[in-house]
């Protein structure tokens, strides 16, 4: 779907380093850019199997009969008009929220004792203490509400849409004279047109690469172009068309802006077929070279589209969902179709009861789905939902256009269904089987380290820093469906009184910060924990190190009264070799496993993850402090010395790349400094 906007841009600054300002940002060689104005982030597989909720056991007659008669008591008191009504327990933990045409009528079904009711809905009556209604003026807006308010509430009886991450978009900018493109997330507040949703920032990213060699458009930043006196690398390798020092002219530029807007928005036919006719007409005129440039151009429409899969003919903008249960678990697969292209597909695996059919999953999956995002003209599912048409309507008014909801029988689109259902089978049986896998490594865990049970969350912390600087640790998760990534957390190291390089004063900082949340929360975080069913208490804890380590940890947990928390320190065997570790755990001797035990090497894993994470996210620390930097804190390197490796190697990033024996080669720089400009883009870290 393509979004035009025209309002005004966000004006904050986004400053570049005047030492990388010679040549193209390192970051861009890397990855396309993305809008500084949208929140970062990538996309991770993340999606977990959420626990399967139990629905045997006989509901006592005493606690329904309470639930009855709260509802009654609600029923007198309720409107005939529409409305979204939820059910509340003792605690006033919402349990359910429901939408209806009449909340009277609706109410009144469950206040009658004598119809029959699924297992499901006795327990929930059982644990109602209380009723609260918001009247609505049309059911349409009973239906927005009920999934605004599933989303934010989490309730117990509800389908819920747990793995919710925001879409990113291509973004061609409308705010400067030399348009952009990059990566955008968020709201759609900047000037300019947006191509998507696509379902990951990894196919944004190799799209944008594709379109850049195809049409040459900067993917710079504004302050970044408007410093440029030369072309950077990217003009060089024929990624960018050199707007920024006029090396084409603006009507130039406009057309290649217009090509990518019109290849995007579907019109790749005309795009391609235009081209192809520049390229023969330069290969008549003997114009070889620029014969080549329209053919490499081609080559990057076509990668584009081989990319992108199965692409439609008869639909032109579709999302196609399609569910499949198996073991109580659900799993919908979402593919979207823009412009004719498939722009990728993305599994969920949302929370519900085992008694929900996939009718009733998907429905409700629906409406929580488009509460933050703009759906298309075509949804296509692969089950007939009860409110398809009220669905519809709720979704033409959000969107200002017209919205079919169908569940095709015959054709093209029956063939996309039968694709996106065929990828929901797939997809949940491989959720399955690595979900088997990771229960009977937790299981075996727990008996070689004797726990109570096997854990459901798994917390590992790790730090790193540089003789004291650029001090991070970080916390990574692990639980039965394997890392957790939108639960890992990292932790800037603040203390002022710590002194560069004591591991255990970073540790302690990191351990108090992160459980004194946990036993103190947030205000506005207490309803989500209490109400995710993933627990956000770890039952263990495991760090780097030995005896030593795990006494201080001991030490800090029990300064903060912590006592419900297993703990455990992995050391590094001698010479650092995997397979040799010991592991310490309080008023027990030393653990040591056997190389080939699977949960020493389960254990590994989680060790390695956490240095991975805390390694990556200290050299971001890092390289910040390099850009800003540059070259002037290196001892002994000066401005002539500055000035003699940027005009030697061109940017900061190519003297970071350079050998000890290519910075010796710099006139002015002799062997020692060489070696000390190479340690200090390349530190061991601590």
């Amino acid at each position: 779907m393509v979004h035009d906007s025209t309002d005004n841009p966000d004006e904050r600054a986004r400053k570049l380093p005047r030492a990388a300002a010679s040549d193209v940002p390192p970051e861009t060689l890397i990855a396309p850019d993305v809008d500084p104005a949208a929140p970062g982030g990538e996309d991770e597989d993340d999606s977990r199997l959420p626990d399967i909720l139990e629905e045997s056991g006989a509901v006592g007659e005493e606690p329904l009969a309470t639930g009855h008669e709260a509802i009654e008591r609600a029923v007198r008191l309720a409107p005939t008009s529409p409305g979204v009504y939820r059910m509340l327990n003792a605690n006033a933990d919402v349990l359910y929220v429901g939408k209806a045409k009449n909340v009277k009528k609706r109410l009144s079904n469950y206040a009658r004792q004598s119809a029959p009711q699924p297992a499901r809905i006795l327990r929930m009556i059982a644990a109602t203490v209380t009723v609260e209604i918001v009247s609505t003026n049309t059911e349409t807006e009973a239906l927005l509400l009920e999934a605004n308010l599933i989303k934010q509430l989490r309730p117990r009886f509800n389908v819920q849409l747990r793995d919710d991450k925001s879409f990113p978009y291509i973004l061609i900018t409308g705010d400067h004279w030399a348009p952009q493109i990059l990566k955008h997330r968020g709201a759609q507040s900047r000037p300019g047109r947006y191509f998507g949703p696509f379902a990951s920032a990894g196919a944004v990213n190799r799209t944008i690469t594709a379109l850049q060699r195809a049409f040459l458009i900067r993917s710079c930043t504004d302050s970044f172009f408007e410093s440029r006196t030369r072309p950077c690398l990217l003009y060089q390798i024929r990624r960018c068309a050199g707007p920024c020092t006029r090396e084409i002219d603006f009507g130039g530029y406009t057309t290649l802006v217009r090509e990518a807007s019109d290849f995007l928005s579907g019109k790749s036919h005309a795009v391609k077929q235009e081209l192809a006719g520049e390229m023969e007409k330069a290969a008549n005129e003997l114009e070889f070279e620029r014969a080549a440039l329209y053919r490499d151009r081609l080559a990057a429409l076509s990668a584009i589209q081989s990319q992108q899969g199965i692409n439609p003919r008869t639909v032109e903008e579709a999302d196609v969902f399609a569910i499949h249960q198996e073991g109580g678990f659900s799993c919908v697969e979402v593919f979207f179709f823009r412009t004719g292209q498939n722009w990728g597909n993305r599994a969920y695996f949302p929370r519900a009861e085992k008694s929900f059919t996939p009718e009733e999953v998907l429905g409700s999956f629906l409406a929580q789905f488009y509460d933050d995002k703009p759906p298309p003209r075509n949804i296509l599912l692969s089950h007939e939902i009860e409110e398809s048409e009220l669905l519809a309507n709720a979704l033409a008014i959000k969107a200002g256009h017209k919205v079919e909801v169908t569940a095709p029988k015959r054709g093209e689109k029956k063939e996309l269904v039968i694709h996106a259902l065929t990828n929901a089978r797939e997809a949940l049986g491989r959720k399955l089987a690595d979900t088997a896998t990771q229960s009977r490594l937790l299981e075996a865990m727990a008996a070689t380290l004797s726990l109570p049970h096997p854990p459901k969350r798994i917390e590992v912390y790790d730090n790193s820093h540089i003789q004291g600087t650029n001090a991070v640790g970080a916390m990574i998760v692990a639980g039965p469906d394997g890392f957790v990534k939108n639960q890992y957390r990292k932790f800037n190291i603040k203390s002022e009184g710590i002194t560069p390089g004591d591991d255990f004063a970073m540790m302690r900082e990191v351990l108090e910060r992160r459980f004194k949340r946990l036993i103190n929360p947030p205000e506005d975080a207490g309803t989500k924990a209490k109400d995710d069913d993933f627990p956000q208490w770890p039952d263990l804890v495991i760090i780097d190190g030995g005896r030593g380590q795990l006494n201080a940890v001991r030490e800090i947990f029990a300064n903060l009264g912590l006592n419900q928390v297993s703990l455990m320190s992995v050391a590094k065997g001698p010479d650092r070799d995997a397979g040799r570790e010991t592991l310490f755990m309080p008023e027990r001797e030393a653990i040591k496993l056997e190389p080939r035990d699977p949960v020493l090497y389960f254990i590994q894993r989680l060790r390695d993850e956490a240095h991975r994470f805390v390694i990556g996210s200290h050299r971001k620390l890092r390289k910040k402090d390099i850009r800003e930097a540059g070259l002037q804190e290196i001892p002994g390197i000066g401005p002539s010395r500055k000035r003699a490796l940027l005009h030697h190697f061109g940017t900061l990033k190519e003297i970071e790349r350079a050998s000890i024996a290519d910075l010796g080669k710099v006139p002015g720089v002799s062997a020692e400094s060489a070696r000390r400009i190479f340690e200090y883009f390349h530190p061991q870290p601590g």
